[in-house]
């Protein structure tokens, strides 16, 4: 009896301890088969190409020509505005993203005024949502306070 206990304990020890190695060599095949999300693996840091943003937008809000090429000139300012910050070192951390987030509102307002009445109602859905999801997931202030969400403790 005691020998079937110790056989069995070994057994399940040496399971335990195989498991997460073979998870682990799993996940290093899945991770060389799926190309990554990204090329920053995967985290949204700052805006995709104003080309591929003006073509999503003329997609969902059924732009114009005219309003394309007034939309990706301003996604084209936000973006190079949003480089020279991303690289300032001389800001601190809070000062670049309120700096980003200023730059940000103005490209929106100036994306927002292209946009005749229906198109402009939907915008305000995409913001309204892009809001919620950033709020949801802690990454930007709250529109409506122009605060930081307070930090869990």
């Amino acid at each position: 009896m005691l020998k079937k206990w110790l056989l069995v304990s070994v057994a399940a020890g040496a399971i335990a301890i195989a498991a997460p190695f073979a998870a682990a060599q799993d996940n290093q095949s899945n991770d060389q088969q799926a190309p990554p999300a990204q090329e920053n693996g995967g985290r949204h840091h700052g805006a995709p190409d104003p080309a591929k943003r003006t073509a999503e937008l003329t997609k969902k809000l059924n732009l114009t020509s005219d309003q394309q090429s007034k939309v990706q000139e301003a996604l084209q300012s936000e973006h190079s505005q949003m480089e020279s910050v991303h690289q300032d070192s001389s800001l601190s951390q809070p000062d670049r993203r309120a700096k980003m987030m200023d730059i940000r509102k103005t490209t929106d307002s100036q994306i927002r005024a292209v946009l005749d009445s229906n198109q402009q109602k939907k915008w305000d859905e995409m913001q309204a949502n892009r809001e919620q999801h950033m709020h949801n997931h802690g990454g930007a202030p709250d529109a409506n306070s122009g605060q930081a969400p307070p930090s869990q403790q």
